[in-house]
């Protein structure tokens, strides 16, 4: 049944304000004006939330707009400077921690390793990057809106519970609590793809699409997915693309299960594969010494590089039949070698997508550096600055 109770006079101020905010976000400089006709909204309601947002520092007044002879309209646009959100990448040994404006872009970052993989430790070095990262560019802590921390596993993101990390081992840890007892500004953690997702949505290359997803390789296999506007989490570990079992007598993942895409794309997996090879067997110590031998010619480090990418555009051929999305996003490490297994790839995705599916659709392959990860972790913070309360 619909629920037909009015909405509250503060949420429709809420969701005017978020309106408001992310007309300017986008379209900024924007006179008043121009926001009513974009937005809808009254004049005299632009005006109200318009002063509000300027006295929280969220906007400001840029420059006169161009006039016909009366008086020039007066500009708003964004305060990047307005609030600074930390965003923390959790790797296996170290972090990256990344401070960030309100356009999301990187101000600062520093990298903290850590050897001891206990919770406790490893909280105590995301301790260090927050003070680090504040102290070393004179922002008082009341000006940090938040913190964001992306990491590999399944998170509960409403409770901030680490189901489990394929990583440090950790099941079932209220991570989010333990950082949030130590800190005065909200925390949110997230499992890493989903936040480079979102951060794509928000502030990247999808700030149009309402339909896309995001796929990543290189340790692992990883998966976010953006469907009407809305990033889907399932019951909240949606995404796990790299344990999808593509030939059940295949090689034994780190998952425990057999056949699984990682086991062909995965760094790990390719490793693997050429410790298998007899021919690469004392040549390969770690990926890049596989890539460099494919890329100088050695015909079985292609032949793995090639199946890699069969497999991973059967992969994507099946996203496009299952989803049929406006864009997918192939990023992470493991794109460093996307020439040597770009062709099969493609030639995979032709094969196996149905007539008519992804026919419209774009595939979108970008490096992520590190850095663009503890950027992704912030951008869960910012997502709560800019997203509508209608969604929360």
């Amino acid at each position: 049944m619909f629920n037909n109770e009015p909405v509250s006079k503060d949420l429709m101020r809420q969701m005017n304000r978020s309106l408001v905010l992310n007309t300017i976000r986008v379209h900024g400089p924007i006179s008043r004006a121009q926001i009513a006709r974009e937005t809808g909204l009254s004049a005299a309601t632009v005006s109200a939330l318009s002063s509000d947002l300027i006295k929280q520092g969220l906007i400001f007044y840029k420059e006169d707009g161009d006039s016909s002879g009366g008086r020039p309209p007066v500009l708003l646009s964004l305060d990047p400077s307005g609030g600074y959100v930390i965003g923390i990448k959790l790797m296996e040994d170290h972090l990256i921690a990344a401070l960030t404006n309100l356009e999301a872009k990187v101000v600062d970052s520093k990298n903290f390793p850590f050897g001891n993989t206990t919770p406790e430790k490893v909280i105590e070095e995301i301790y260090k990057g927050i003070d680090y990262l504040l102290e070393n560019n004179q922002i008082p802590r009341e000006k940090l809106y938040g913190l964001g921390v992306g990491l590999a596993g399944i998170v509960d993101q409403d409770t901030g519970i680490l189901r489990h990390s394929p990583i440090f081992g950790w099941q079932g840890l209220p991570i989010g609590k333990m950082i949030q007892e130590h800190l005065q500004v909200p925390v949110f953690i997230d499992n890493d793809v989903n936040t480079v997702t979102l951060t794509e949505k928000w502030f990247g290359i999808a700030q149009d699409k309402d339909h896309f997803i995001t796929v990543t390789i290189g340790r692992g296999v990883g998966m976010g997915i953006v469907s009407n506007g809305r990033l889907y989490r399932g019951k909240g570990g949606a995404g796990e693309l790299g344990h999808v079992v593509i030939d059940p007598r295949g090689a034994k993942c780190s998952c425990g299960k057999f056949g699984c895409l990682e086991t062909y794309i995965a760094d790990p997996g390719l490793m693997e594969q050429a410790k298998a090879t007899t021919e690469l067997n004392d040549k390969v110590n770690e990926i890049d010494d596989l890539r460099s031998l494919a890329e100088a010619g050695n015909k079985k480090a292609c032949e793995i590089y090639a199946l890699a990418g069969e497999m991973l555009g059967r992969a994507l051929a099946n996203l496009q039949n299952l989803f049929d999305p406006q864009m997918i996003i192939l990023s992470g490490e493991g794109v460093k070698a996307q020439a040597l297994f770009v062709d099969s790839m493609f030639e995979a995705i032709n094969a196996h997508t149905m007539p008519g599916m992804g026919a419209d659709g774009e595939i979108h392959i970008d490096e992520l550096e590190d850095l663009a990860w503890a950027r992704g972790a912030a951008g869960l913070v910012l997502r709560e600055v800019f997203e509508s309360p209608i969604f929360k």
